[in-house]
């Protein structure tokens, strides 16, 4: 049995590899269920309290991954062997790699539970949050894992800098290939940035009107009125002119009616009021005017400007139901007739 345990195998005996196997397992093992026992503590106490550092310290320790335990573990356990210098590295290149990796899942959960966290305190006050964090999380993803790749690279003996002046000149060549792409990309951050418009706001882009759903990285997404979803690129939803309805505060109403020619004076001199009145009587209004306009094709033409208060559309058409009913009863009362289009003919009979 001793000599098993002394006979070499790859330049290390047959008992120095069971060492080294059993020192790999054992901090694995050891380090997993120590991972495992400290997140179950910390999820236990997150439940209780309400700070946002112990539910991102549950999220990054349920994002190591297993390959991360195996790489700690063979590092040490390589240390009692007595390896070539070439496979020494090979061994150091590999643990790096995996440790990078389990750094750049780590910085990715951390940053997705932060912005998720900002987004969900923000979202009642300022709905631009939602945007603005989908995209500024998409920039500091690719941030994350660009550093990766880098690190990456220098521990693989890469040389950075003529990679990166290789990058330049053939991301030249890819940013033309994709320039419709990249318009949408930056048409997105200018979205983002400048924010014409944010989710949940109702917004019309030439013929097409609808509240905004979504706003990607290429296309933001409208829910029209009657259902469909409406798919804009966001470089020619930037291109047009967009009216948002989502940033009104009152509207602003003009209407017209018309009497006939043959209402008397005094009654013409009468309908400014009622029409004042018929606006001041309603909730959330704040007259503006009521004038006689003009003379018209077949009616004496009457117009009135007033705002209603809230910017809501049923609460706007609620006024103008209830002003037309009163303007409808005080006409009835006071004999007016509405116009409506005629035609008087003339006739002369000539003299034989």
């Amino acid at each position: 049995m001793t000599e098993i345990f002394e006979t070499t195998f790859l330049g290390n005996t047959v008992q120095t590899w069971a060492i080294a196997v059993a020192l790999a397992l054992g901090i694995s093992l050891a380090l997993g269920v120590a991972v495992r026992w400290v997140a179950a503590r910390f999820r236990s106490l997150s439940e209780r309290t309400r700070t946002t550092v112990d539910d991102l310290l549950v999220e990054l320790l349920g994002r190591t991954k297993v390959f991360f335990y195996a790489a700690i573990g063979v590092y040490f356990g390589s240390k009692p062997l007595a390896l070539s210098e070439n496979v020494d590295t090979i061994v150091n290149h590999l643990v790096v790699m995996l440790i990078l990796v389990q750094g750049g899942l780590w910085a990715n959960a951390a940053v997705s539970s932060l912005l998720e966290s900002y987004r969900r305190d923000r979202l009642q006050e300022d709905p631009a949050a939602a945007t603005t964090i989908g995209a500024l999380g998409f920039v500091a993803r690719l941030g994350v894992w660009s550093l990766v790749l880098v690190l990456a690279l220098d521990n693989l003996g890469v040389d950075i800098t003529a990679l990166v002046t290789g990058l330049g000149i053939g991301g030249i060549a890819v940013a033309l290939a994709v320039q419709n792409v990249l318009g949408d990309l930056f048409a997105s951050l200018a979205i983002v940035l400048d924010k014409p418009f944010v989710i949940g706001d109702f917004i019309i882009v030439g013929d097409h009107l609808g509240s905004v759903e979504h706003v990607g990285l290429k296309t933001t997404r409208l829910r029209s009125l009657s259902g469909e979803q409406l798919v804009f690129s966001n470089s020619d939803l930037l291109g047009s002119r967009i009216r948002n309805y989502g940033r009104m505060y009152e509207r602003r109403i003009v209407f017209t009616i018309g009497v006939t020619y043959q209402t008397p004076r005094n009654h013409v001199e009468l309908i400014p009021t009622i029409l004042r009145e018929a606006v001041e009587e309603q909730q959330q209004t704040r007259f503006d005017r009521a004038h006689f306009k003009a003379h018209g094709d077949f009616a004496l033409l009457f117009e009135t400007v007033y705002y209603v208060t809230v910017p809501d559309y049923n609460a706007y058409m609620d006024v103008q139901q209830a002003i037309n009913l009163t303007v409808h009863r005080r006409f009835e009362e006071e004999g007016i007739e509405f116009a409506y289009p005629t035609q008087t003919l003339f006739l002369v009979r000539e003299e034989q």
